[in-house]
């Protein structure tokens, strides 16, 4: 009974060793659709050098990354798809443009990452997982709630990413005292911002006021006038912060139509969305400080001092987040005993990447960011 007892424990012995070595030599291949030719060909060769980072970093030969070019055109993005898909590949890292999105729900087995950061029409098997405007809205909302700014106006551009925004303002539940719609013509914008602000109003109660005291018999009369004529205006301004949903000479003529109104960053909050740490931004000092939720910028600048040693030249942004995204996806199949099912985006997970936190629920992605302010010619880490 005994030696009976020995050769079954030898058999499952073996039985188990062997089932551990297939899980330890088995392959999981992650295809990589990126435009490694034509007019965008240094994004997707950028992110391509940045996941050979992280496999490096990882160094697990289980972990396979097969590249695809996309040509950044919607049919070649299904084409190369396709060809990763009958290759056994179910996880694709990609495509970088929304647009190349387009057809790639007719490959509903595959599980698309796109570095999109656009969260309305995207098809049910293509992921965001680009730093979306639910993730920037709730980095801004934490902001608002620490510092009590409990009367928000949120200034929107006429473009087709209003709706991201709006969309976005739904699903975060952020509460505001308006929602205004302005125009990028710069010949209407200021206009624009004038009646927001009712600056013609102020404007008209500071001349009131001055004419009024220059009619009394008030104590200190001259000096009184004196002190309202080194104002611009006079009068209530019914917000205390304002978020700005733009970027680059756009966001700075918000901002500059906003002090010429008489609407400071010293008198209300300039908040605005994720800007990559702009260098141009530090040099618009009359308009700091503005504050903004963004990436982990420590994190950036060893990620873009590693890369340009390996590679010579400085990262896309793109990139950043590629990097972050292999280990994202190696983290979920060593949770999920290294299978590719439906589960591995399905369950609710964290993963502390190089960006911030990325959470995972229900085939969506987020992230906690950090939020900065710019003051003087620094960035300045608030959380």
């Amino acid at each position: 009974m005994r030696k009976l007892y020995i050769i079954v424990l030898k058999v499952f012995l073996i039985i188990v060793s062997s089932h551990i070595k297939a899980i330890s030599d088995e392959k999981i291949k992650i295809g990589l659709i990126v435009p490694l030719s034509g007019e965008y060909s240094y994004i997707g060769n950028s992110i391509l050098k940045s996941t050979r980072m992280a496999l490096n970093k990882i160094n697990d030969d289980r972990l396979t990354v097969i590249p695809k070019d996309t040509k950044a055109n919607p049919i070649d993005a299904l084409k190369v798809s396709n060809e990763l898909y009958k290759n056994g590949v179910n996880i694709i890292i990609g495509p970088v443009f929304n647009e190349s999105n387009k057809y790639l729900e007719e490959l509903s087995e595959v599980t698309f990452l796109s570095f999109t950061n656009k969260i309305r029409n995207n098809p049910k098997n293509v992921i965001s997982a680009g730093v979306n405007a639910i993730s920037q809205i709730n980095t801004i909302k934490k902001y608002l709630s620490e510092k009590n700014l409990n009367n928000t106006i949120f200034l929107i551009p006429e473009t087709g990413y209003k709706r991201e925004i709006e969309e976005a303002i739904n699903k975060s539940n952020l509460i505001l005292k308006e929602k205004f719609i302005y125009t990028k013509d710069p010949t209407l914008l200021t206009k624009q911002i004038e009646d927001l602000t009712r600056y013609q109003q102020r404007k008209q109660n500071l001349e009131d006021e001055i004419k009024r005291i220059e009619k009394s018999n008030t104590f200190n009369k001259k000096k009184k006038i004196d002190e309202l004529k080194k104002k611009d205006t006079l009068g209530f301004i019914n917000f205390d912060s304002v978020i700005i949903g733009d970027f680059g000479e756009s966001l700075k003529s918000v901002a500059t139509s906003l002090l010429y109104t008489d609407i400071s960053s010293e008198r209300i909050k300039y908040i605005t969305l994720n800007q990559w740490f702009d260098q141009s931004l530090l040099k618009e000092t009359s308009l700091h400080p503005i504050y903004f939720p963004s990436i982990n910028k420590d994190n950036f600048e060893i990620f873009e001092k590693e890369y340009i040693q390996n590679f010579n030249n400085k990262p896309n942004q793109i990139s950043f987040l590629s990097y972050d995204l292999i280990g994202l996806v190696y983290y979920l199949l060593i949770n999920n005993n290294f299978k590719t099912n439906e589960n591995l985006f399905i369950e609710k997970n964290k993963f502390r990447g190089k960006i911030g936190i990325f959470e995972i629920d229900k085939k969506t992605i987020t992230h906690q960011l950090n939020f900065y302010k710019i003051q003087g010619e620094n960035f300045i880490e608030i959380f």
